[in-house]
Parts: C-alpha cells; sequence; structure tokens
C-alpha cells in the first residue's frame, strides 16, 4: 500500500505512520517539519494552510490519504480537492464530537449531527469536524472514510489526560478520586484507532464509523488502579461523589481529565455505540495495556508529556485538590 500521512509526527498521525510501516506499507509523510517522522517514511516539507503550500505533492500518486486535520474545513477541502484522481480513498479522522448534543447514549453513525460547511474558517471544533467530513465527502464520495474517533488514549498522546493521572498518581499521597468507582468508560488506544483504520483500508470501507470501545471496556476505579500498579505508587484514592466535587467548582474533563459525572454529558462521551465498528473488525487492547505503555513511552521523554497548543493544559492544581481533601466534603 502506498500512503500519503498529512502530518504522521505526533499522537493520531505518529501512530497510523508507525503501523504503516510495521506493516511494509510504502508511507509519505507531508508536514512542515517542527518534529521529526519515524525512520523507514518519504519526508516531503510543506505548510498547508499557505498558497502553494501543497505543490510538493503534486508528482505523486497514492492509495490512500490519511488527514488528521482539526481546524478550518477550507485546509481540507483544499487538500481533498488537489489530491484528488491521484489518490484512490481519502480517510478523514473525525471525532465523535460531531453528532448534535446531546447524543444520548446508544446512539449509532445516523444520530444527528451539527451544521457544519467545508468552506468554513476558523470555528467551533465540532463545526470543524464537521466541515472537515463534507471537505472528504464532496471530494471523494463514497471513497471518503469518516473514523469518528471518541476519546484517545496511549503514548505519544499530547492532550495530557493519561499522563496526568499517572503522574499525578506517580508523586502518592491522597489522590482525589472521582466517583462513582464503578462508572464506565469509553476510549479507543491510539494504536487500536490506527489497526481499525488501516484495516479499512485494505478493505475499502467508506463511509461514516464510531471508534471507539465499547461502553464499560473499563471503569473510572480500573483506570486509576491500573495506573497505580503501572507507577509502583502506593498513593491513597479518596473517592469524591460527583455532587461534592461539582459543588466545589472543580472542573470535569479538564481538571479532573477523562472524568465526566453521571449525566448527558457523560452519555454522550461514553455510552456511544460502536456495533458497525466492531462488526468490521475492531479489536480494544485492555486498560493495563494503555496505562503501562504510556507510562514507559513517558519515561524515555523525561516523564514530561508533548501539550498541543490549541488545547488547555489539564489537570488539577495540587493546592486545589489539597483544599476539597482537607474540607471532608467528599
Amino acid at each position: 500500500m502506498r500512503l500519503l500521512m498529512l502530518g504522521g509526527t505526533e499522537f493520531v498521525g505518529r501512530a497510523m505512520t508507525d503501523a504503516a510501516l510495521a506493516r511494509g506499507w510504502d508511507v509519505t509523510v507531508f508536514h512542515r517539519g517542527r518534529h521529526e517522522p519515524p525512520d523507514g517514511v518519504t519526508a516531503l516539507h510543506g505548510d498547508r494552510t499557505t498558497r502553494d503550500g501543497l505543490d510538493v505533492l503534486a508528482g505523486g500518486e497514492w492509495d490512500a490519504v490519511i488527514d488528521t486535520w482539526s481546524a478550518a474545513p477550507s485546509v481540507v477541502r483544499d487538500a481533498a480537492r488537489f489530491l484528488r484522481g491521484r489518490v484512490g480513498q481519502y480517510v478523514y479522522i473525525s471525532s465523535r464530537s460531531v453528532y448534535a448534543y446531546p447524543t444520548g447514549a446508544g446512539l449509532d453513525e445516523s444520530a444527528a449531527v451539527v451544521e457544519g460547511s467545508m468552506d468554513d474558517g476558523d470555528v467551533a471544533y465540532a463545526e470543524a469536524k464537521r466541515g472537515g467530513e463534507l471537505a472528504a465527502i464532496d471530494a471523494f464520495g463514497d471513497n471518503a472514510l469518516l473514523v469518528r474517533a471518541g476519546l484517545i488514549l496511549g503514548p505519544y498522546e499530547n492532550i495530557g489526560r493519561l499522563p496526568w493521572w499517572l503522574t499525578r498518581i506517580a508523586r502518592a499521597g491522597r489522590v482525589l478520586a472521582p466517583g462513582p468507582r464503578d462508572m464506565a468508560l469509553q476510549y479507543i488506544d491510539v494504536r487500536d484507532l490506527a489497526a481499525w483504520t488501516l484495516d479499512a483500508i485494505e478493505q475499502r470501507l467508506g463511509g461514516p464509523y464510531n471508534l471507539v470501545s465499547p461502553p464499560g471496556h473499563t471503569t473510572m476505579g480500573d483506570l486509576l488502579a491500573a495506573c497505580a500498579r503501572t507507577t509502583g505508587s502506593d498513593a491513597e484514592f479518596v473517592w469524591a461523589s460527583p455532587e461534592a466535587i461539582l459543588k466545589a467548582g472543580i472542573e470535569p474533563w479538564i481538571q479532573l481529565p477523562i472524568w465526566l459525572p453521571p449525566g448527558e454529558e457523560h452519555d454522550s462521551m461514553h455510552q456511544g455505540n460502536v456495533s458497525k465498528a466492531l462488526a468490521t473488525g475492531l479489536h480494544c487492547r485492555p486498560i493495563e495495556e494503555t496505562v503501562q505503555d504510556t507510562w514507559n513511552w513517558l519515561q524515555t521523554i523525561g516523564g514530561q508529556a508533548p501539550q498541543r497548543p490549541d488545547r488547555p493544559t489539564v489537570g488539577l492544581p495540587p493546592d486545589t485538590e489539597a483544599a476539597f481533601l482537607d474540607s471532608g466534603a467528599h
């Protein structure tokens, strides 16, 4: 397979590139040159947001292209139109955020989506991803594969969610653990996302697919316990009710990464229907493996995860955590 990777040096793009190389694919990575791509690729440099920024790709032909772009949909539109006729399949890594909120529990790919336009410039994340989908469909029709990923975890994470929990639990002491302990979580290991996507390219799948683990693949308790085992920490988990956390003004998802209190937001994020992807071969590794491999990767880079400049820094400030635990309000 000849694969063109738009990006390919960070998190999802890096996982896709590594997986394709492991299969013996011929991989071309197009990027701005800010990070080193994996060994074994053909690296081409350019800035797709500038006039003539894609010109270095003008002479190539590929079986498929993978595009992880998350900003202005017009950038996806321009790339898709530029590559039409020289690429067999356009794979756009989208998001389950494209569904109109609240999505509710158990809804599949037929659920209503937000409004979007492939001609948009800078818009909110959900509208940007939907516009990117429309751009891929406009240029490639049935040969556009829309990978609607959910929460993504694993090595190379540059958002900081799982790395924050690992480093916090490694420090030990009393740790605010957001309950309920048995609350179901739904996520996708970035390497399982990559494996399914490459399989889908080989199968020439098209259209939208929710890509996340089955609901209840793990729980909040299992996730934090795996972090403690992996880091060798003797942290004392202090489980707190959602009501107490919210009353204290602690922000779900941002200050307590991954966690959302029971309700509409939790159902939208952690109760999605993935039967379509499962029927086409989606495999999800256990949480212990995701946690262990993410910790191992963190150790190779000095323990500090990279941070995407366009995403907020996540995590609970130590003084906020201490004040909450000392209050006894949990």
